[in-house]
């Protein structure tokens, strides 16, 4: 009998959308996150499983999604089938802060351009989603490319390969060169 591991479907993450990833944004090493894409044209920002806030078992004391005194993402709302009303986002357009219980704030970003369909309210309540589902139950946000841009919103992005790949080599940079052995 064959071990049901190797037959275990895809998720529906996996199925339906395409993983693009965006690596140290603003020129914060680490602070890595994933848009999901799926071909209705529908991106999920969600946190990349590099993102700090998902290492070393750390543990989330807020999230706040007011980006300044006159800018809440809460207040997003959104009506009719063009999803008119939603705040227009551009790729650097802070989505949320969540500080972790050490004291260490980080911004999440939008990633892309888009009209802002949702902003995740559940890790509000239950911010350990974010931690144990952070592209699922988990995610920041719900963004809506403009349809002339759809083909290139993930122009800038990494691929799921190009993104392991700058991971592994962080990984590697970050291991003390071995000691040459005698020979």
């Amino acid at each position: 009998m064959e071990d049901m591991e190797h037959n275990k479907a895809p998720s529906v993450i996996d199925r339906y959308y395409t993983r693009w990833y965006k690596t140290d944004i603003k020129g914060k090493d680490c602070e890595d996150q994933c848009v999901l894409q799926h071909s209705n044209r529908i991106c999920v920002i969600t946190l990349a499983e590099s993102h700090p806030i998902l290492q070393n078992g750390r543990s989330i004391k807020s999230i706040n999604y007011q980006i300044s005194a006159g800018c809440s993402r809460l207040h997003n709302r959104v009506s009719g089938k063009s999803k008119r009303g939603g705040q227009f986002l551009t790729e650097f357009a802070p989505l949320c802060r969540i500080t972790c219980t050490d004291g260490v704030e980080y911004t999440i970003y939008s990633c892309i351009r888009g009209r802002l369909l949702e902003v995740n309210e559940d890790i509000l309540e239950r911010p350990e989603l974010l931690l144990g589902k952070p592209s699922t139950e988990g995610y920041i946000a719900v963004i809506l490319p403009k349809i002339e841009e759809s083909k290139t919103v993930t122009n800038g992005l990494l691929s799921r390969e190009e993104y392991e790949s700058v991971v592994s080599k962080r990984t590697r940079s970050t291991q003390p060169e071995p000691e040459p052995q005698p020979c």
